[in-house]
């Protein structure tokens, strides 16, 4: 339990850590745009190498494409609930979906490190990495976002301590319910984060990138996904 505790303190850490260096200085917009695409092209990686792949290789397409499409239908749900909310408010909800984008990817991601951890299966460096390169640019990006929107810094530290806090958690509880639980539900939790993210990705996070960074956009997307793909197969 206590190397659960550690892992998933790990993994869950570049949320918070990230919300901080948005506080520390103000980040150039391009710089921003910059991150936010290698972070995507990251998360890309993420979704081909690591969620899908071992998603198929657990229990097949079935269970990976059910969860796939429920978490997707959720990401929508919750982007589509927090856009109404704060337009009554007069803000973009541009940082917001990101922070939703990382819970609901957060979550069933690391419910499936913790029951990997309590099934004997090692964590690489590499994965660590991975997942630093993916969460770091995110929640840098959606802090600098909520910041700018007006929210108050103590509440966007609150904000991203509660998802690390939960998605640390999740760790915690997947490695309590390896026992009960087979493959079929370590594909679906991996289709359920692949579906979230891809949602994210194409409705937030590239659309962000894209009107901060231009045209470097794409370049940046590249680089993070051949980098991403590289620890990934690395691992």
């Amino acid at each position: 339990m206590a190397e659960a505790v550690l892992w998933g303190a790990v993994a869950a850490s570049p949320l918070l850590v990230g919300a901080l260096l948005a506080l520390v200085r103000r980040w150039p917009a391009r710089l921003l745009g910059i991150i936010l695409g290698f972070g995507a092209g990251a998360l890309m990686a993420s979704i081909a190498f690591e969620l899908w792949e071992q998603g198929v290789e657990l229990a097949g397409h079935g269970p990976l494409i059910a969860g796939v499409a429920a978490g997707a239908l959720c990401y929508y749900i919750a982007a589509r609930i927090l856009d109404a909310r704060q337009a009554k408010r007069k803000q973009d909800a541009g940082g917001g979906s990101l922070a939703v984008g990382a819970l609901l990817d957060g979550i069933p991601e690391q419910l499936v490190l913790g029951i990997g951890l309590a099934s004997g299966e090692g964590v690489g460096v590499a994965l660590v990495v991975a997942i630093i390169v993916s969460n770091l640019p995110e929640s840098i990006g959606s802090a600098s976002d909520l910041l700018e929107g007006g929210m108050r810094k103590g509440r966007v530290v609150l904000l991203w301590a509660g998802v690390a806090v939960l998605c640390a958690l999740a760790t915690v509880a997947g490695f309590a319910l390896a026992s009960v639980v087979g493959d079929g539900f370590r594909a679906v939790a991996n289709g359920f984060a692949a579906g979230a993210l891809l949602v994210m990705l194409v409705d937030s996070m590239i659309p962000e990138a894209q009107q901060k960074a231009k045209e470097s956009t794409g370049l940046a997307t590249v680089i993070g996904f051949a980098f991403a793909a590289w620890l990934a197969l690395a691992a």
